[in-house]
């Protein structure tokens, strides 16, 4: 189960990552671009890393408070969560 889970992760987080490389080189190509939605649903459903890595590392939307504040927000709420279900909730 636990491998399931981190396959999903890192599947997820690799995803997240090249939808902003990809939406950066259509930014750049003036091509028609992803949803900033999509990076948020993304992000929610457990790939903040890679998105904000992505954000990182391409260099695109940093200029933007809701991505350079709220992708991290969402993952230390995420976190929080995690420790708070793994401490008060036995499998």
């Amino acid at each position: 189960m636990l491998l399931y889970f981190l396959s999903y992760l890192v599947v997820l987080n690799l995803t997240g990552f090249i939808t902003v490389g990809v939406d950066k080189r259509k930014a750049r190509k003036r091509e028609w671009r992803i949803r900033e939605r999509t990076f948020f649903i993304i992000s929610l459903i457990g790939g903040c890393p890679g998105v904000y890595s992505g954000l990182l590392f391409f260099r695109h939307k940093t200029r933007h408070w809701y991505f350079m504040i709220g992708i991290p927000a969402i993952f230390i709420l995420q976190l929080i969560l995690l420790f708070y279900f793994k401490n008060h909730i036995h499998w």
